[in-house]
């Protein structure tokens, strides 16, 4: 039998028959909420018919206009929404499939803007703990998902990794009101470390999705990030995947920490899962120079902008646009903390509630006082995850956040157009989940 994971298909699963707004049924007829929006993907959730009627429309036309052959009204329109919301000189753009693509794609266009400007040497990237990135090499690279990584080891890309910047987990020396400067500090020590000339970029995601279970950067992080890549002549790349698109409230989840980076990825919740569809998206600058030196981006595929995912991507950013749902996002977020809070109060073993917007992480922890996580070998967030399927509820479960191995989170991110009494729905099933979870446990669980 298969080791429970949610890093492959495990035997058994449900079967899938359809889905429509913020719920889906299997085949047996078994209704789901969908707290989680998949993995965090369905930002509109199931079956919405404006999105379904924009992709039949280009259907109807041409599926696919070859991108090195054709332009196209979608793959236009959604480059000037997509820069219209980044702001700034954020505005060239390479559209994939996906979002370690997308990712793939930000380290080789910060690769090539070195190039184009003669620093061959800078071919380092930085990175950080409990990180995740991505499943190409390159990407897989700058991530640390160890259950992920461990199988390539040896034939990944040499990178440099920080400690992870966690307010609930500070690292060696640091306290939750220090842990900013002192994240800071590393990534400074780091680059004196390697030397400057020989670091490409340092990536990192503004809000840590997968594999830290939602842990957004402390304040002033970002900001200092910032000020030190820019004095050594280094790339900053916001890995937007999971956190971005609105997930948070805002389209740039850094946005919230008033800092612009030099490139950022984004994917899942772009075109809410109608169609796969990723960008890495970077400033004008850098395009300016790759044009001068090598006639643009030397990154791209076979379905690079492809036309019916653009058309499902504009379908979806223009609802959420027009509906005004990021400010709905950006509300529901500490209402959403304060619900959760509620509905799991005399469960002890509650660590940390954290998150923004629709994008919530729980910490599940065996002893409150010290944060000493659960032994890795309960896997208390695959049991929540059971206990949540069995009560007709989708949540992401997320292990291994304190060290790789130990640590029990659950994600929950749900649809943003999804509405109050389903949002009420999802917090009472997380509740009687994470409850029944805990119930099931052995007694000596906690020793």
């Amino acid at each position: 039998m298969k080791k429970e994971s949610i890093n492959v298909a495990g035997d058994g699963l449900p079967k899938i028959s359809h889905g429509q707004g913020s719920y889906v049924w299997d085949t047996s007829g078994k209704q789901y909420i969908d707290g989680s929006g998949g993995p965090a993907v369905y930002s509109l959730g199931y079956g919405h018919a404006e999105v379904r009627e924009a992709i039949v429309n280009q259907l109807d036309r041409i599926m696919h206009g070859y991108r090195f052959t054709f332009t196209s009204d979608p793959l236009e329109q959604l480059t000037e929404i997509l820069g219209n919301a980044c702001g700034g000189d954020l505005n060239a753009m390479v559209f994939v499939c996906s979002g370690s693509e997308a990712v793939e794609s930000a380290l080789k266009i910060a690769l090539q803007y070195h190039s184009a400007r003669g620093d061959m040497t800078r071919r380092r990237f930085i990175a950080r703990r409990r990180s995740w990135h991505g499943n190409t090499l390159g990407a897989l690279s700058v991530s640390d998902f160890l259950e992920r990584r461990a199988p390539f080891e040896g034939a990944l890309l040499d990178a440099s990794f920080l400690s992870q910047v966690n307010a609930y987990r500070p690292m060696d020396g640091a306290s939750p009101e220090t842990v900013a400067q002192c994240g800071a500090a590393e990534l400074e020590a780091e680059i004196e470390r390697v030397g400057p000339e020989n670091i490409a970029a340092f990536i990192f995601e503004p809000v840590v999705g997968a594999a830290g279970g939602v842990v957004p950067s402390p304040t002033g992080y970002a900001k200092a990030v910032r000020e030190i890549c820019d004095r050594h002549g280094i790339l900053m790349i916001a890995d937007e995947v999971m956190c971005g698109s609105g997930r948070c409230g805002s389209f740039r989840a850094l946005e919230f920490d008033d800092v612009v980076p030099d490139i950022m990825t984004v994917a899942k919740g772009l075109a809410a899962g109608y169609i796969p569809i990723g960008a890495a998206i970077y400033r004008r600058e850098i395009h300016s120079l790759l044009v001068d030196a090598h006639g643009g981006p030397l990154t791209g595929h076979t379905f690079t902008g492809h036309t019916t995912a653009c058309a499902a991507a504009v379908a979806v950013q223009t609802v959420i646009r027009r509906d005004d749902l990021l400010n709905r996002v950006t509300a529901n977020g500490p209402l959403l903390l304060n619900a959760l809070a509620d509905a799991l109060v005399g469960v002890p073993e509650i660590g940390d509630l954290r998150g923004r917007g629709h994008f919530i992480g729980i910490e599940l922890v065996a002893d409150p006082a010290s944060k000493r996580p659960f032994d890795s070998n309960h896997a208390l967030y695959l049991q929540v995850r059971r206990e949540a399927m069995s009560r007709g509820l989708i949540c992401y479960p997320s292990g291994g956040n304190v060290d790789g191995r130990l640590g029990d989170c659950v994600i929950l991110a749900p649809p943003y157009n999804a509405s109050d009494d389903e949002l009420g729905e999802i917090v009472d099933k997380t509740s009687a989940s994470i409850r029944a979870a805990l119930h099931n446990l052995p007694r000596h669980a906690w020793s």
